[in-house]
């Protein structure tokens, strides 16, 4: 059993491997640096992550994400700001960790984990467009037809080896199988080497070549909080979806602290920053990748190819990676929130879309971040909605008001209009045993009750409050009996 686990690590980290490199290479120009960069970031990133995270079988490497937001300081400040960025970032990265904030992450709603797998499963298939180009010009006649049969080749493969046997990931299978038919065929279509040239030696520990100063801290420090925020908000949420699959549990803290360690040696080793991939993580599970040994295979492949095999590793037709890319894409849509759609309240469904299209269109971290606030604001809205309050008056002529639900800064409104200090009798009490008070707002409106009764020269007696709360009225400096 143990060997068949291990076979199955090395096989589907082998398989990572192939969809890591046009991926990192294509990221890397995207943020106009070398190719090599975003390999050796790749190479370094996803093993260390691997030997050293909180996730067996995830995959991190040089991710699209982290390239759109470093694009503008290359372009303005070089390559040696960005490595000093990757450093800075990785540190960011590493004290989220220690401070064992990745439980945050179960912060985020459902609907919006559902918006995020379905934006980006589309951002997968739409990068895979590029490859579809010749310069700035869409492909026609017989190479547009060469690629389009050739994917066709691919997927097909992928669908349907594993109807007949399981022993090999599929996606393996299709890779080599359609890189070879090509060669032997002389077929005409472009490969790995058309999108560059990835022969390199070893990375080279090397610092930064910037002045260390004040003026340097002020051009990276905005870039390497958002690199790592965005790094740290994409790992997590993999980490999360990663869980799911696997029914098992990875520790989000380890994660983010390995992640800012790799990070860190990448940036002083003269590769990219990155973080989780899900395209890739989805590849290696998919293809039985379970274990810390599939992630190590992933990223030592990648160095392998570059020292040793990058003549036949740049033979490997584009149309064979681009097939299996649109499999992981449409393996990775969640499909069922589009069933479910006219089930879940309505709220939930905008969410889903919401942080999908946001997702397309902008980027990870202000997706997330919108369906967080748009979850949350429902959340305070309906809670606000279940408060209500029942009245009547006792024998010796006074009103009890018992009220029910949960007293926070959205349901203040609908708290104080329960009452009724213009004709409530003199003596007036409120019994609180069915109310939580959860922040500020609502010691402040049992004041603001108080006021009103006493303005109307009345007097509210207040019972049942709970111990949390009467620290809070404490803490306020405000009276009781």
């Amino acid at each position: 059993m143990k060997a068949k686990r291990l076979r199955a690590d090395v096989l589907a980290g082998l398989t990572t491997s192939f969809a890591l490199l046009p991926e990192c290479i294509a990221f890397a120009l995207v943020a106009h640096l070398n190719p090599l960069m975003g390999l050796y970031g790749a190479f370094i990133i996803c093993t260390l992550t691997a030997l050293f995270g909180g996730r067996p079988g995830m995959i991190s490497g040089a991710a699209g994400s982290m390239a759109v937001v470093i694009v503008a300081l290359v372009v303005q400040h070089g390559v040696q700001y960005l490595l000093a960025t990757v450093l800075m970032g990785g540190l960011i990265m590493m004290a989220f960790g220690l401070l064992k904030l990745g439980k945050l992450v179960r912060m985020v709603p459902h609907p919006v984990m559902l918006g995020f797998v379905n934006g980006l499963a589309i951002i997968i298939a739409l990068a895979q467009l590029e490859h579809f180009k010749s310069g700035e010009a869409w492909l026609s006649g017989t190479p547009l037809y060469m690629m389009i049969g050739l994917v066709a080749v691919t997927m097909a493969v992928v669908y349907v080896l594993p109807r007949l046997t399981r022993t090999v990931p599929p996606a393996l299978v299709a890779i080599l199988g359609v890189g070879l038919a090509v060669y032997l065929l002389g077929l005409p279509t472009r490969t790995l080497g058309d999108l560059a040239h990835i022969a390199g030696g070893l990375p080279s520990l090397t610092l930064p070549d910037i002045p260390w100063n004040l003026d340097t801290l002020r051009i990276i420090a905005p870039y390497a909080i958002l690199m790592a925020l965005v790094g740290l908000l994409e790992t997590l949420l993999t980490l999360n979806l990663t869980d799911e699959i696997t029914e098992s549990r990875g520790y989000p803290d380890r994660e983010c602290v390995a992640l800012g360690a790799a990070n860190l040696v990448s940036g002083a080793f003269g590769g990219m920053g990155g973080c989780a991939m899900i395209g890739q993580t989805m590849i290696n599970l998919s293809s039985g990748g379970r274990g810390r040994l599939s992630g190590m295979v992933a990223g030592v492949s990648i160095l392998l190819f570059i020292l040793f095999l990058s003549p036949l590793i740049e033979r490997i037709p584009l149309a064979a990676l681009v097939g299996v890319m649109f499999v992981v894409a449409q393996q990775t849509f969640a499909w069922a929130s589009l069933r479910v759609m006219n089930k879940v309240p309505l709220n939930d469904a905008l969410v889903i879309i919401a942080v999908t299209v946001i997702t397309v269109f902008t980027d990870l971290a202000i997706a997330v971040l919108c369906g967080i606030i748009i979850a949350a604001l429902n959340f305070a809205w309906q809670q606000a909605r279940q408060l209500y309050a029942d009245s009547h008056l006792e024998t010796d002529g006074s009103k009890l008001y018992r009220v029910h639900g949960t007293l926070f800064f959205a349901s203040t409104t609908p708290f104080l209009n329960q009452f009724d200090p213009a004709n409530d009798p003199a003596q007036v009490t409120l019994d609180c045993q069915h109310l939580s008070f959860v922040d500020y707002s609502a010691i402040a409106a049992l004041g603001t009750l108080r006021e009103r009764y006493n303005k109307a020269g009345k007097h509210l007696r207040v019972l049942h409050l709970s111990e949390r709360c009467k620290k809070l009225l404490k803490r306020a400096r405000m009276q009781h009996d």
